[in-house]
């Protein structure tokens, strides 16, 4: 297997090069949004001065739906090029809005990425006037740790908290659906050992364990939910979406898993018949969401 650091540094290179391939020559970080206010919450009632932030893509012919993108990374290292910002310029040309979720590493803080996951949900929801958006058509995708994340927003979530004094933690956290790609899903002995050292620390306890297992957090409540994954991918076996999409089905949560054939982790590098696939079948399956 891949150690943790060495699929960071190819993530870092695959980045720069979607970049390039993509012709950004602007910064698309010249519009990003600062999620927090004030000095951000780590968990347990306790805050720190760091920053997260959300960079929004518009679709200029949006028809409503607003994806928020967790890039991977191993929750060391954030993928944004080819699991973000050209994730975004993917779906604008479909009329989605991409919203790039630049999220703090957690460095053992647990909570620091969650926090940030949701407060992207609620800060979209609040902005659906300015941004043309349908507040119930609000959705999270996520790339290896990313999915990680973007399925731990989709199992760990709130209808808002209606005594807050900023407006915007009034609102749900909860997200509309979910688009997971080779996912990394569960933690303990087969967990990807990078991301849950950077997640949960070095000695993290059977609670912790538990908690950001998301297989086991699946409820009847859990949001509808795409998964794709290759079939060969060493880094992140594709047990990792399976076990999800097993506890969908027994949730009875509306649910599709793409088992591609080829590809590995990262699908060959963004680009090639099975990154289109799965892009194709994920917007397939999207449009016939109720």
């Amino acid at each position: 297997m891949l150690s943790a650091h060495r699929i960071s540094i190819a993530y870092s290179i695959l980045s720069i090069l979607c970049f390039t391939h993509l012709g950004m020559g602007q910064d698309p970080r010249a519009n990003r949004i600062a999620l927090w206010t004030d000095k951000a919450p780590i968990g347990d009632g306790q805050f720190q001065e760091s920053q997260a932030w959300l960079t929004p893509h518009i679709a200029p012919n949006g028809n409503g739906s607003a994806i928020v993108i967790c890039p991977g990374g191993g929750y060391g290292s954030l993928v944004t090029g080819g699991e973000g910002h050209g994730i975004a310029a993917w779906l604008n040309q479909h009329n989605i809005t991409g919203l790039v979720l630049e999220y703090r590493l957690p460095k053992g803080k647990s909570m620091v990425p969650l926090l940030d996951a949701q407060r992207a949900i609620r800060l979209a929801r609040s902005r659906a006037d300015e941004w043309k958006l349908k507040t119930n058509r609000i959705g999270i995708m996520g790339f290896s740790a990313g999915g990680h994340l973007a399925s731990t927003a989709g199992t760990h979530f709130d209808s808002g908290k209606p005594d807050a004094k900023d407006p915007v933690e009034r609102l749900s956290c909860r997200p509309d659906f979910m688009i997971l790609v080779y996912p990394v899903i569960y933690m303990g002995d087969k967990a990807h050992s990078g991301s849950q050292k950077n997640l949960l620390g070095e000695n993290p306890t059977l609670e912790q364990i538990a908690l950001f297992s998301n297989d086991k957090q699946v409820t009847a409540s859990t949001p509808p939910t795409f998964l794709a994954h290759a079939i060969d991918d060493k880094p992140v076996p594709i047990e990792h979406s399976r076990a999800f999409y097993s506890a969908l089905l027994g949730a009875k949560v509306r649910c599709k898993l793409l088992e591609l054939p080829s590809g590995g982790h990262g699908l060959n590098g963004y680009k090639g018949p099975m990154w289109d696939q799965w892009q194709r079948e994920s917007l397939e399956w999207l449009s016939q969401l109720p």
